[in-house]
């Protein structure tokens, strides 16, 4: 595989308080990497720092090109979209008005429209509330959403924070094979943060576990899934 995105050194803080320490970090082209370990071990923090979003510091590259400096705007229009914790949908406007919002970003508007329709493939549900205002959605349609938002920016890498949090079992799965499809059919590499992390496993391909800002072990998913005492230590199961 290639590397789509590599982060070197990448360290963060919010005021004083270092969150990250000198994390390094390859996603690879249509790759699928789960982030894990216990709350507060940097997860969500290590997404924001690959958007800028944070202070931080190191270097980070998305297709051969240095992005430590640049904007998080400049960042989604080159193929990088986040999804955030707690869906980051504009509930006061309706699903087609935050899909629409991706107009703004993209400068063809007929691939905008088409994917918007891929959008629609994936997630019909969404094409039935279309004119339903976002905040009167079920949680899991929130969610997807929010996914289908970050599909509407054409993206090569896709950030989730959490996809899973505060859904039902069976709205979860049904979400998670949607990604797959996305990641298979569509070559959108992503990067999931995930608490659940036997589904985030069995999704990914490869793995990085965090503890206290730092990586304490990194390889293939398979690596962390038959090692019990590495799950018990860090993952708790």
């Amino acid at each position: 595989m290639t590397s789509l995105l590599k982060a070197n050194g990448l360290s963060a803080w919010y005021g004083p308080i270092r969150a990250l320490y000198d994390l390094d970090l390859v996603i690879e082209q249509g790759g699928v990497t789960a982030l894990l370990g216990a709350n507060g071990a940097g997860k969500t923090t290590t997404l924001r720092a690959i958007c800028n979003m944070v202070r931080r510091s190191g270097t980070t590259s998305f297709l051969g090109r240095d992005i430590s400096r640049r904007s998080t705007e400049d960042i989604v229009r080159m193929g990088v979209a986040h999804v955030p914790e707690g869906r980051g949908t504009f509930v006061a406007l309706t699903v087609e008005e935050n899909l629409r919002l991706a107009f703004h970003t993209r400068r063809d508007h007929a691939a905008a429209r088409r994917d918007m329709d891929l959008v629609f493939d994936y997630f019909p549900i969404l094409k039935e509330r279309l004119h339903q205002q976002a905040g009167t959605l079920s949680g899991g349609e929130q969610q997807m959403l929010a996914i289908g938002r970050a599909l509407m920016l054409g993206p090569k890498l896709m950030l989730l924070d959490e996809p899973s949090f505060g859904l039902a079992p069976l709205v979860v799965r049904e979400i998670f094979q949607i990604l797959r499809r996305i990641n298979e059919h569509e070559q959108v590499s992503m990067l999931i943060v995930e608490q659940n992390a036997a589904l985030a496993l069995d999704l990914a391909d490869h793995v990085y576990l965090l503890e206290t800002g730092k990586v304490v072990t990194s390889g293939p998913s398979a690596l962390v899934r038959n090692d019990e005492a590495l799950r018990k230590s860090y993952l708790g199961y």
